[in-house]
């Protein structure tokens, strides 16, 4: 991962940059990174607006100030998958030349890809920060929680995450959840009150008007906080080529030894997989997003670069949740269902 500091761009008390602090644009990178034409200058060519990524940027680095200011023990959850890279990225920048104020906290289910938690582990020592990890496995172990008979663990995250939270006391917790994964997550505010058990009911939410977030919660309630809210997964693709910003190998096309369960290319493990009768086979695939092995299949394809992962993504009719992961397929509702028991 590459950390930018504010030399890149003077931001002001809102937490905008200016355009001309651009480096990357002015240096012409975008289009070396096959990005050309989607991070110029902004309407009118005006030389103070601010273009599509910068404004993205700028919102982000906002929100993380905000709540800098308004919390008193926030927490990113960290997972090393790409959209949670690009929040500490952007936390990184929102607070350099200082250390950031937040820890990390992942939930692990046990069944994670080890090159993720590999990955995820060296960025913790790199910035010198602080990872709580909720394990899904010591609730089992413990007889908290029970196993799934699918095998699929990542509805069993809620309740260590829930623990997690109040066990540390954290009154906002920052998540990479995006409006265009999945239609649950589009109904989200930037901003998401959580009651006292952890809880999503969407009649509760605030308004969001000309950027002005309510973070007010009573005792035992917190906050989910969603920087990314308003970026595609093309944005977050687009500025990890800008910002060259590191991701786990996985993330592009590579050999792989994989099998086919419900329409889905799954990657072999301890974690169950395959059954009698499901065949491995070597092919070339990558992954859209990252977490437990049991429910997030790889993608045939050959894009074993950034620009060519851009141009797929600019090219897909499907998201990438609803292309890679099981467990949003359980229900017509799944997310919602989970998001309403205290999920991300």
């Amino acid at each position: 991962m590459t950390t930018t500091t504010e030399a890149d761009g003077t931001a002001g008390p809102d937490g905008r940059t200016a355009p001309a602090a651009s480096t990357d644009a002015a240096e012409g990178t975008d289009a070396a990174a096959g990005t050309e034409g989607t991070d110029t200058a902004g309407p009118g060519g005006s030389p103070y607006a601010l273009s599509h990524l910068d404004a993205l940027e700028s919102e982000a680095v906002h929100i993380f100030r905000e709540v800098a200011g308004e919390f008193e023990r926030p927490v990113i959850l960290f997972s090393g998958g790409k959209d949670s890279i690009v929040m500490l990225h952007l936390a990184l920048k929102a607070f350099a030349p200082a250390a950031v104020p937040f820890s990390l906290l992942h939930v692990d289910t046990g069944h994670n890809f080890p090159e993720v938690l590999d990955f995820r582990d060296r960025t913790v020592a790199e910035h010198g920060l602080r990872l709580h990890v909720a394990s899904v496995q010591e609730f089992i172990d413990a007889g908290k929680l029970r196993e799934r008979p699918d095998g699929t663990r990542n509805p069993l995250q809620t309740v260590p995450l829930l623990d997690a939270i109040e066990r540390n006391r954290f009154d906002a917790v920052f998540g990479g959840g995006r409006r265009d994964e999945e239609k649950a997550r589009a109904k989200e505010r930037v901003f998401s009150l959580r009651d006292e058990f952890g809880g999503w009911n969407p009649r509760r939410q605030r308004p969001e008007l000309w950027q002005l977030y309510n973070g007010r919660h009573s005792p035992g309630e917190h906050v989910r906080v969603f920087p990314l809210s308003n970026w595609t997964e093309l944005d977050v693709w687009q500025y990890i080529a800008r910002e060259k910003i590191e991701l786990p190998a996985i993330y592009y096309a590579h050999e792989r030894e994989v099998f086919a369960r419900n329409g889905m290319w799954l990657a072999p493990g301890e974690w169950g997989g395959p059954k009698d009768g499901e065949r491995t086979e070597t092919r070339r695939v990558r992954y859209r997003t990252v977490g437990d092995m049991s429910c997030t299949g790889a993608v045939d394809s050959g894009a074993d670069t950034i620009e060519a992962v851009i141009t797929e993504i600019a090219a897909s009719r499907l998201t990438e949740r609803g292309a890679t992961r099981a467990d949003d397929k359980l229900s017509e509702a799944a997310m919602e269902d989970r998001k309403r028991e205290g999920y991300f």
